[in-house]
């Protein structure tokens, strides 16, 4: 989930890993050290715990959240990426290492990493021999270019991020390869398959985020002939060491191993475990107690332990040496849709900024170890961030009553007015840090209805802004990690009006601002991610400037795992424990 060139991003997440490191309400005495080696608390934030190449056993993996798509063309969970590490390759990755290391984009199914040309136009990449498809058909060129083409079609496979279409199309209006008129399927004109072996990739112009793209699950191959569509979804062709045995909605899903999987043609995934099972519950607190009692090995959403588990954990050093308290990457945060009255008056929009009581929201998150006080939209440790640009006095962490009075007089409501926040049902943080803004807004007379929807749906939701209007969500909690660790990694599907889709938004707010678009390709067109950082830094005071969201907090997660699994590490581009690594202990 990142953004911007490769050398940049290695500075980047090692920033945050070494606030990660220090991060939590651990002690000196408890703290984990760089490198491999054994548990204890925050050891897996810089290092690898537990080095093992023990193969066999199941990994159980548990989330209150269900997936939004297995289709690697229409997940954007930061969790399920993670999960399809284990059954979906690209061209390349992020390497399966802890600390700066695991930030570096490697080849994967690539021979090596691009070949530049045409002024840094043209990317060339080779396919390395002796790979297949779980079916044993080896994988080529054209199974790369038409997951490519399935993006485009976004009237069927919506949902995922939609990058591609931005830098591949260049004006042919692709529709994708279910209206491709091309007798093979293969009319993207901006995607070359010279040979079996070669793809090569035109861009209208440089852009040195484009390896990251090709990292991202939405760039793999898939089979033209094992394509169904929308329901793709459900049994996706494996590239990796495991295969979808089965998936069902709101229940979970089984991987076994992929018998066509080449160990030597990988070296970011190691393949341990006989099995891996993904299962949904309703009772993240049942969760945590099957957690601590070794019943599962992960809450693989990467939310973190519920108040309760996390209480029990803190006070026991035993447990504790099996936890840690990471920086995520994501930001936690309200977001004020323009399109329903009264957000659409700056005013209305301030005084609920100023009611809020931010101490109260982190406390609703879990405390301290939830994370920061959020100051701004764009937390610490990408190019251009300023955490102590705090325009609206946030970390200051108490409510400004008097100021949320006068700003609802300017904005002509002076007795208050009323709105509905949304919010997922399955995620008890935000609807707790929910009603934390609800019995703020409530003390200077504005009236809160919480709808709670249930968190798969979210990109029909809240991702439809035409929903959003007929509900008339005026506040939505939601929490963001870049895609891609740059400022247009993390601000652009959030605030750039061109990133405004009718399903699968992000946008909440619909800003459309042409200045901020504009900075956007500014930053783009400079010549490294320094020279671009000033850029993101004028875009994020431009939003915030304009009241459109209320930041919660710079997340952090306290996550316990297992004190069989083997390999454990948070994988800096993901900000969670990497799936690719994982075993379970030998007996």
């Amino acid at each position: 989930m990142r953004r911007k060139q490769a050398f940049a991003i290695t500075a980047v997440i090692a920033a945050l890993s070494l606030t990660a490191a220090c991060g939590g309400s651990g002690d000196k005495k408890t703290e984990g050290k760089a490198g491999g080696g054994g548990a204890a608390f925050n050891a897996a934030t810089t290092g690898m715990v537990n080095p093992s190449d023990a193969k066999g056993g199941e990994l159980k993996l548990w989330s209150p959240q269900d997936v939004d798509y297995l289709d690697p063309a229409r997940a954007y969970y930061g969790f399920v990426w993670d999960i399809q590490r284990l059954y979906v390759r690209q061209l390349l990755a992020y390497d399966s290492k802890p600390g700066k290391d695991g930030s570096k984009i490697v080849p994967d199914l690539a021979e090596a990493l691009p070949v530049l040309s045409n002024e840094g136009k043209t990317y060339t990449l080779k396919i390395k021999d002796g790979v297949k498809f779980e079916d044993g058909t080896p994988i080529t060129s054209k199974d790369f270019k038409y997951g490519i083409e399935r993006v485009f079609a976004q009237d069927v496979l919506s949902g995922g991020p939609t990058y591609l279409i931005d830098l591949l199309d260049q004006g042919q209006k692709y529709p994708g390869p279910y209206k491709d008129t091309d007798p093979n399927k293969m009319g993207l004109k901006s995607v070359e398959t010279p040979d079996d072996k070669t793809i090569v990739f035109n861009l209208a112009s440089a852009n040195s985020d484009f390896s990251y793209l090709l990292a991202m699950p939405s760039s793999s191959p898939v089979p033209a002939a094992k394509d169904t569509g929308a329901t793709y979804t459900n049994k996706p062709v494996s590239t990796g060491p495991y295969k979808v045995e089965s998936f069902t909605a709101s229940k979970g899903a089984t991987f076994v191993r992929n018998e066509n999987w080449d160990p030597k043609t990988d070296t970011i995934r190691k393949g341990l475990p006989d099995k891996v099972s993904f299962t949904v519950t309703t009772n993240p607190d049942d969760m945590d107690a099957r957690l601590l009692s070794g019943d599962i090995d992960l809450a693989i959403d990467g939310t973190g332990m519920q108040q309760a588990g996390k209480n029990k954990v803190l006070k026991d050093e035993n447990l504790k040496k099996n936890a840690d308290n990471p920086f995520t990457g994501y930001i936690r945060y309200f977001a004020f849709p323009t399109t329903v009255a009264p957000f659409d008056n700056i005013e209305c929009r301030k005084a609920v900024i100023y009611a809020a009581d931010p101490k109260s929201l982190q406390t609703a998150r879990g405390g301290p170890t939830s994370g920061d006080l959020g100051a701004n939209m764009l937390p610490p440790g990408i190019p251009g961030s300023d955490k102590s640009y705090d325009p609206w006095s946030l970390t200051k962490g108490e409510p400004q009553e008097a100021k949320a009075k006068e700003a609802l007089k300017a904005c002509g409501k002076p007795d208050g007015f009323e709105t509905t926040i949304a919010v997922r049902n399955n995620r008890a943080p935000e609807v707790k840090t929910a009603e934390s803004l609800q019995a703020s807004l409530a003390k200077v007379g504005i009236k809160v209805t919480i709808d709670q929807y249930d968190g798969k749906l979210s990109s029909s939701v809240i991702g439809s802004p035409e929903n959003v209007k007929k509900k008339g969500y005026g506040i939505i909690v939601m929490g963001w990690g870049a895609d891609y660790n740059s400022g247009s990694g993390f601000l652009q599907p959030l605030v750039d009006g061109k990133f405004i889709q009718p399903n699968g938004n992000n946008n909440y707010t619909e800003i459309n601002d042409p200045e901020i678009n504009e900075l956007f390709k500014t930053a783009a067109a400079a010549a490294t991610p320094e020279a671009a950082a000033p850029f993101y830094t004028d875009i994020n005071k431009k939003v915030m400037e304009k009241a459109l969201y209320l930041p919660i907090n710079f997340d952090k997660a306290f996550v316990y795992h297992n004190p069989r699994l083997t390999n454990v590490y948070f994988n800096d581009s993901m900000g969670k424990i990497d799936l690719a690594t994982v075993g379970i202990a030998a007996k």
